[in-house]
């Protein structure tokens, strides 16, 4: 390239400089296009670990759910089998804290005959699980398979081996609490 100052000739080299003014424009391009295509990145990551810790975070409360209901039905099982003549006003208020809707109210009905039984028999019962698992979870109600094992004594009576009982226990939320809802006894 050739400029003419004051009636001279004078080559010009293309400085860096100038070269690197042309390569402008197509340098921005590339640099809006890793700064969108960074940007969209991060969004994408963002949304995915948002996604994953929602997921993570209803998993675990599913979870615990899941294992408060376990829980209220072995003890509910645990209460409806480990009963004794000497303490059976306070078994059966035990069961009748744990219990709600129409079980609760059936069992209160009958819970004065069984109390009269219970001491007349001097009996004692003692159940220990030894299998549950839940059945169904539906909002805040489930039904659990439990198996006991109760071992029973009466006064004057020759000592019994330990009964396999099942039984389907239907669960439900009330408040904080899981209570025992209904009780099946299972062939």
């Amino acid at each position: 390239m050739t400029d003419d100052i004051d009636g001279e000739a004078v080559e010009s080299e293309p400085t860096e400089r100038s070269e690197s003014l042309a390569q402008l424009p197509s340098n921005r391009h590339g640099l809006r296009l890793a700064l969108t295509v960074g940007v969209l990145t991060v969004v994408a990551l963002g949304a995915l670990a948002g996604w994953l810790g929602f997921r993570a975070n209803d998993s675990h409360q599913r979870e615990q759910q899941r294992a408060a209901f376990l829980a209220a039905g072995r003890q509910g099982a645990l209460n409806l089998t480990t009963i004794s003549y000497t303490e059976v006003d306070a078994d059966i208020k035990r069961i009748l804290d744990s219990a709600t809707g129409a079980f609760y109210n059936d069992f209160q009905q009958r819970s004065q005959p069984f109390v009269d039984v219970v001491k007349q028999a001097q009996s004692t019962s003692q159940g220990t699980i030894t299998e549950s698992g839940l059945e169904a979870v539906h909002g805040d109600t489930a039904e659990a398979l439990i198996s006991v094992a109760v071992t029973t004594s009466n006064a004057g009576a020759a000592k019994q081996e330990p009964r396999a009982w099942r039984m389907r226990i239907s669960m439900q939320k009330v408040g904080d609490t899981t209570k025992v809802s209904n009780v099946q006894f299972v062939p």
